[in-house]
């Protein structure tokens, strides 16, 4: 359970602005080295070296460059409500202050990292408690359900989206689905979402092609199966969304 409900990924460099975009998880960031930009609904949030960055479950967000000049760096630790539930003692929660400062949450943060590096269950699971509480003053009991809740208009899109993930997907279908023109579908979609149909497809794709990554994927094979062009034009979307390409991606699972 605790492997499956946890990810842990380290960028080097950021050099692509990152789309409009949600993670069913948590996303808990370390930054190492630059400024980390987080564009919300309502504000933007600015998180520098030595700061921890929280979105919340189904947050949508873009993460523009603030500077392409300076490499931006950062860990990024991926959890899942029902994790976090789990090592909360059942209790649901949600980050209110969202860039964190906090040399002990820093430490602590490194030290899952070593114990993620060494696949011990046991050595995970205690230092992820410790990391994880660490935190919780930074949050507040949340009484919601996690879910996209903006999709509700266009659930029976969204499923069926979900249900095809893998074939090629056309404007003109999903807006009888809506019972919408397309021109409409697309404007009531993004206001309703926050995304354009598209990039909500491109960040699906991507979410869901990531999953099957392992060390013998062929990347060049996953890219057509989810009916990429080719291997850059997934290469490139994938980096937009993941912050490294799938090469690397997967060279970090061995």
């Amino acid at each position: 359970m605790l492997f499956d409900n946890l990810e842990y990924l380290s960028v080097e460099n950021q050099t692509t602005d990152f789309p409009k975009h949600f993670h069913e998880t948590f996303c808990i960031s370390l930054i190492h080295n630059g400024i980390e930009q987080i564009d919300f609904e309502n504000q933007s949030l600015f998180s520098e070296k030595g700061s921890i960055s929280i979105t919340n479950p189904f947050e949508i967000h873009s993460n523009p460059l603030t500077d392409k000049s300076i490499c931006l760096k950062f860990d990024t630790i991926y959890l899942s409500n029902d994790l976090m539930k789990y090592l909360l003692n059942g209790q649901n929660v949600k980050f209110i202050n969202r860039k964190i400062n906090s040399e002990k949450a820093n430490q602590l943060f490194m030290e899952l990292k070593y114990a993620i590096d060494t696949k011990n269950p046991k050595t995970v699971e205690f230092s992820l408690k410790q990391f994880v509480n660490s935190l919780k003053i930074y949050s507040q009991k949340n009484a919601v359900k996690y879910c996209e809740q903006n999709l509700y208009d266009f659930k029976d899109v969204s499923n069926y989206i979900e249900q095809n993930i893998c074939e090629k997907f056309c404007l003109d279908e999903l807006s009888k689905m809506a019972n919408i023109n397309k021109y409409g579908f697309v404007k009531k979609f993004k206001a309703s979402t926050g995304m354009t149909p598209i990039n909500y497809i491109l960040m699906k794709k991507i979410f869901a092609s990531k999953s099957l990554i392992n060390p013998n994927s062929n990347i060049t094979e996953l890219a057509y199966q989810y009916n990429f062009c080719d291997l850059a034009h997934f290469s490139k979307t994938f980096k937009q969304y993941i912050g490294i390409s799938p090469k690397k991606f997967q060279s970090n699972l061995i």
